[in-house]
C-alpha cells in the first residue's frame, strides 16, 4: 500500500465554520454560484438534527511556497491567506454558513441572496422560509437568528421572547397557552438546534507535500453529495486562491453573459462558464488546450523544463492576466460571437459542442493579436472555419486533443498569410468533394435530433436566408432572441407525417424520425398540414404557389420535385443529397 498523503482529524461543524469565517480555511464556493436548492439545505439540517451522517470534509494544507495566495472574499479576515483549502464539501459548508450565520450566497447570475431556513421548536421541523412561517409565531423565522443570539449571549432572552410571542398568538385565536411541557420542549429544541455547531464532521486533510496533480486527481475522483467534482472546479478553487481579483473578473464576465442587456457579455451563443474563460486565456497566452495545464501554469511550472519556481509563477500569472484582458474585452467577445451568427449558428440550440466556442474564440484572438490578420480577412476565414468545424464535429470528439494538435501546428506559423493558409488547408481537408457527395449524406442518415449534420443544414439555411417551406419568412428570423413566446412560433414537422407512414406499414421510430423527413413550418402551416398525406397537402400549396413558386420552394428546402408521390425511402435518399447541396451552397456564399 502506498504512503498515505492525508490525515483524519476530528472536527466539529462550528469549528470549521469559524475557520472559514476568519480566513484560516479557504472556501471558494462563497465566490461562485450556489447550486443547491434551499430544500436541500433544509434536508441537510434535518439529517443533522436526527443524527444522520452527512459525509466528510476534505481539506488541502496550503504549501509554504504559495506566496501569492490571498484570502477568499473581500471582507477583512484574521488570516491574510488560508492555511487550508476545501477540496470536497464546499457546497455543504456554504449551505451551513448561509443557514446558521446568515452569510449571503450567489445565485446563477452571481447576484447575492440569502438562504432562510425556518424551524418549529415544538415539532423539531425545518422548512424553507415562506410568508406562512413568517406569520406563524410558533415558527422561528430563520435559524440564523438563534445562532446570532447565542453569539451575543442572549439565547435566554430570545427563548423568552419566542415563548411570549407563541402565547400571544394562541390567545388571539382563543387557544390554550403553552403548557409547561411545551415550554420545556421549546427550550430543549433550541438547545439541540444550537448543538448542531458541535455536530461531528469527519475531516480529511491532504498533506502540503501533495502536488497539484495529486490533489486534482483526488478532487475529480471524490463525490460530493452526489455531484461529481471536476477538474475545472479544482482550477477555479486554485484561481480564487492565487489571484482573487482575476477570479472575480472571470465570474463577473460569466454573470454578465446571462443578462440580456447592452454593455455586457450577453450573447445568444453561449452561457459562459468560468471554464470557457480559463480555456481561452490559457489557449491564447500559452497555446495550450488541456485544462491540466492551467493549474500547472498557476503553480509556476516551466512547461519546457518541468521545474517550479516563484519567478515562473509570477511570469505565468502575468501572461495569464494579459491574455485574460483580451479574452474579456467586450469588443473582441462580441465580434467573435457575431461571426457565429454570420456563419448561421444563430443561437445556442445549434451548437453541439460548447467548448468549440472557446477554442474558436482563441483562434480569432490569435489571428488578431499574434498574427495581425487584417480584420476583413480574419472575419472571413474564422466564419468559414466555424461553419466547417461545427458541422464536421471537429471539436466534439477528443476535443482537447484536437485543439492541442491545432495549437501545436500554429507554433510554426509566423505571419498573417501563413495563419490564413493554415486554416484554408484545414478547411479544404474536411470539405472535400467526397464529403458533400458521400460523407454528409451518410451523416444525414440519422434520427438523432442533436446531429451536427442537422444543425449544419439549419445553419446553411440561415446563411442563405431561405424561407421556410410554404412561407415567405426566412427561417433565421425565428432563431433570434425573443422570437417565440409560450407557444413556439415554428415547429419541426414530418414531411411524411408519422400517422401517414404508419398506414403504409412504416412503424419504426428510427425510420419515421429520419433527419431528412423534417422541415420547419410556421405554426399555422403546421396545423393546416397536420397528418395529411404529402400528395394531399402539397396539392393545396402547389396550387397557391404556382409551378414556378413550387419549384423554388423545393429547391430552397432540399426537396426533390414531385416528392409527394415518391416512395418514402427513395425520398429520404434523394433529399439527403439535396440537403448536402444546401450546405455546399451556403459554404460557397461564406467563401465569397
Amino acid at each position: 500500500m502506498g504512503q498515505e498523503i492525508f490525515t483524519n482529524i476530528p472536527s466539529k461543524v462550528g469549528e470549521i465554520l469559524i475557520d472559514v469565517r476568519n480566513g484560516k480555511i479557504g472556501l471558494p464556493d462563497l465566490q461562485r454560484p450556489f447550486v443547491w436548492p434551499d430544500s436541500k439545505v433544509r434536508e441537510l439540517l434535518d439529517s443533522m438534527m436526527k443524527g444522520y451522517p452527512i459525509g466528510y470534509i476534505m481539506l488541502w494544507s496550503s504549501p509554504e511556497d504559495y506566496g501569492n495566495a490571498s484570502h477568499i472574499g473581500t471582507n477583512g479576515k484574521i488570516y491574510a491567506q488560508p492555511e487550508e483549502l476545501v477540496i470536497d464539501g464546499q457546497q455543504r459548508l456554504t449551505a451551513l454558513l448561509a443557514a446558521l450565520y446568515g452569510t449571503t450566497v450567489k445565485d446563477k447570475n452571481y447576484k447575492e441572496r440569502r438562504i432562510r431556513i425556518s424551524f418549529n421548536p415544538l415539532t423539531k421541523e425545518f422548512a424553507v422560509w415562506s410568508v406562512t412561517y413568517e406569520n406563524n409565531p410558533e415558527w422561528i423565522t430563520q435559524i440564523s437568528d438563534v445562532f446570532e443570539a447565542d453569539r451575543d449571549h442572549a439565547v435566554s432572552k430570545f427563548r423568552k421572547s419566542f415563548i411570549h410571542a407563541c402565547n400571544e398568538g394562541r390567545a388571539k385565536k382563543g387557544l390554550k397557552l403553552l403548557s409547561d411541557d411545551e415550554e420545556n420542549r421549546i427550550e430543549e429544541s433550541i438547545k439541540e438546534l444550537l448543538d448542531l455547531s458541535i455536530y461531528a464532521l469527519p475531516t480529511l486533510k491532504i498533506s502540503a507535500r501533495a502536488s497539484e496533480e495529486d490533489v486534482a486527481d483526488i478532487f475529480v475522483r471524490v463525490n460530493s453529495g452526489g455531484q461529481n467534482l471536476t477538474e475545472k472546479n479544482f482550477i477555479e478553487t486554485l484561481l480564487a486562491v492565487y489571484d482573487n481579483e482575476i477570479h472575480d473578473k472571470v465570474n463577473a464576465f460569466c454573470a454578465a453573459s446571462r443578462i440580456p442587456r447592452e454593455g455586457t457579455a450577453y450573447n445568444p451563443i453561449l452561457k459562459v462558464d468560468p471554464v470557457h474563460v480559463i480555456r481561452a486565456a490559457v489557449g491564447l497566452g500559452f497555446q495550450r488546450a488541456r485544462l491540466s495545464f492551467a493549474y500547472k501554469l498557476l503553480r509556476g511550472k516551466d512547461l519546457k523544463t518541468g521545474e517550479f519556481s516563484k519567478e515562473i509563477q509570477a511570469e505565468n500569472l502575468g501572461i495569464f492576466r494579459d491574455a485574460l484582458d483580451k479574452v474579456l474585452d467586450l469588443n473582441n467577445w462580441h465580434a467573435a460571437m457575431n461571426l457565429f451568427v454570420d456563419a448561421g449558428y444563430r443561437n445556442s440550440s445549434l451548437i453541439s459542442s460548447k467548448n468549440a466556442v472557446a477554442f474558436i474564440y482563441v483562434l480569432y484572438l490569435m489571428g488578431k493579436y499574434r498574427y495581425k490578420v487584417p480584420a476583413l480577412e480574419l472575419n472571413r476565414i474564422i466564419k468559414r472555419w466555424i461553419f466547417v468545424s461545427t458541422i464536421t464535429g471537429f471539436y466534439t470528439g477528443s476535443v482537447e486533443s484536437d485543439a492541442a494538435a491545432q495549437y501545436a501546428d500554429l507554433r510554426d506559423i509566423h505571419s498573417a498569410e501563413e495563419f490564413v493558409q493554415y486554416l484554408d488547408r484545414a478547411i479544404e481537408t474536411r470539405f472535400t468533394e467526397d464529403y458533400f457527395t458521400h460523407t454528409l449524406p451518410d451523416e444525414l442518415n440519422s434520427s438523432s435530433p442533436q446531429s451536427p449534420a442537422w444543425y449544419g443544414y439549419i445553419a446553411a439555411f440561415h446563411v442563405l436566408g431561405y424561407p421556410m417551406l410554404f412561407s415567405t419568412t426566412p427561417l433565421i428570423h425565428y432563431f433570434g432572441p425573443g422570437a417565440s413566446g409560450t407557444k413556439n412560433a415554428i415547429d419541426k414537422h414530418h414531411i411524411f407525417p408519422k400517422h401517414y407512414l404508419e398506414t403504409l406499414g412504416i412503424t419504426a421510430e428510427r425510420d419515421r424520425n429520419q433527419i431528412a423527413n423534417f422541415t420547419y413550418l410556421d405554426y399555422a402551416t403546421n396545423i393546416d398540414i397536420s397528418d395529411a398525406p404529402p400528395a394531399e397537402y402539397v396539392a393545396r400549396y402547389r396550387k397557391k404557389l404556382g409551378e414556378e413558386g413550387y419549384a423554388l420552394a423545393c429547391r430552397q428546402n432540399a426537396l426533390p420535385e414531385n416528392f409527394e408521390s415518391m416512395d418514402y425511402f427513395e425520398f429520404l435518399e434523394k433529399r439527403r443529397v439535396l440537403m448536402a447541396e444546401i450546405v455546399r451552397r451556403a459554404f460557397d456564399k461564406l467563401s465569397q
